[in-house]
């Protein structure tokens, strides 16, 4: 069954996406091993679903790779013309340091060749150290690519509120920041979601899963150990849910998650991802791919057939009113990244 044309925004006026994005960080090895033969066949799967938007980077091991791999396959199986219907979200993250026009032209061109496309649809640009100013001169030279045709919309990924103004002031054209938000990290609620709303900026959301926390899978479970967390994800996330409020208050939240799931005939997973689709400046969720590993396609559909109510806020504000305020105990979007 085809999506719903509520799975559909449109992101830029030339540039539509799905509302649920394919995220590609798991094929970069921290999740365990990818058959490449097996994860270019999942992702005819994907597409034929619906789920036309992927979301990768340029050390995401050979996700740019895969894409470049998908697109020949594609073209050839349905022909130049179907490959308008896929978009390729890439980042670049270099180490900070002296920008030049010609290594960001060099890197620039490395996710092109590997992606297979004259034009990069985004290019997410992510920055380790405010404390190097450069980040405005590589920016700089990513607008000038743009207008020579090699990027078609200019992004960011973990820039905090005050950086994110900085950039705008200097008069680059921002359309998105990729930050972590999800029931368990609710900062950009803070000031990131109201700045974007005032400056037509979306929010691409990851982590909304919580690595894959929020779901049936962890309910009436004991506390795992490091043993029990097999994937970089579920490492990750258990440790924001451990600042956040610890495992008992995540119990109580899965509980409530359960009860609203149950209710609109969907999964906690389903719940949580929606959840965020709600909020303010919020153009899409990125939930993660194990490309011929295990797929999740028609559960995660499930996500554009139903919308939260106010029970439904009611119940889970209960519960997130009882935690942690991350944005005091971490700081703004990406701060963590930093410290």
């Amino acid at each position: 069954m085809p999506l719903p044309e509520a799975s559909q925004f449109q992101f830029t006026p030339d540039l539509k996406i799905c509302r649920v994005l394919n995220g590609m960080w798991q094929v970069s090895g921290a999740h365990g091993g990818i058959d490449r033969r097996k994860a270019i066949a999942a992702m005819f799967d994907y597409i034929d679903a619906g789920f036309t938007t992927w979301d990768l980077a340029d050390h995401y091991g050979p996700a740019e790779d895969f894409i470049g791999e998908f697109r020949k396959q594609f073209a050839k199986a349905r022909g130049e013309a179907a490959l308008s219907s896929i978009q390729a979200f890439t980042k670049w993250v270099p180490r900070p340091g002296r920008m030049t026009r010609k290594l960001v032209e060099d890197n620039i061109n490395i996710s092109r060749r590997r992606m297979g496309v004259e034009t990069l649809d985004l290019l997410q640009f992510h920055w380790w150290d405010y404390q190097d100013k450069n980040y405005l001169e590589a920016l700089k030279y990513l607008a000038e690519l743009q207008q020579d045709g090699k990027i078609k919309h200019l992004a960011l990924t973990n820039f905090d509120t005050d950086h994110l103004e900085i950039i705008v002031d200097s008069g680059i054209k921002i359309v998105s920041n990729q930050v972590q938000f999800s029931l368990v990290d609710q900062r950009p609620s803070s000031r990131m979601a109201r700045f974007c709303e005032n400056n037509t900026i979306h929010l691409l959301a990851y982590g909304t899963a919580c690595g894959g926390l929020l779901s049936e899978r962890f309910l009436k479970m004991p506390e795992p150990g490091n043993a029990g967390l097999t994937t970089a994800s579920l490492r990750k996330y258990k440790n924001m849910i451990a600042l956040w409020g610890g495992w008992d208050l995540f119990q109580h939240l899965l509980a409530v998650l359960e009860r609203i799931a149950k209710k609109h005939g969907v999964s906690i997973t389903n719940v949580a991802v929606r959840y965020v689709l709600e909020r303010p400046a919020v153009a899409g969720a990125i939930v993660g791919t194990r490309l011929g590993v295990s797929e999740h396609i028609q559960e995660t559909a499930r996500v554009f057939n139903m919308a939260l109510d106010e029970d439904d806020y009611a119940q889970i504000q209960d519960i997130t009113a009882r935690s942690r305020n991350l944005h005091q105990a971490i700081g703004d979007c990406g701060d963590e990244y930093r410290r």
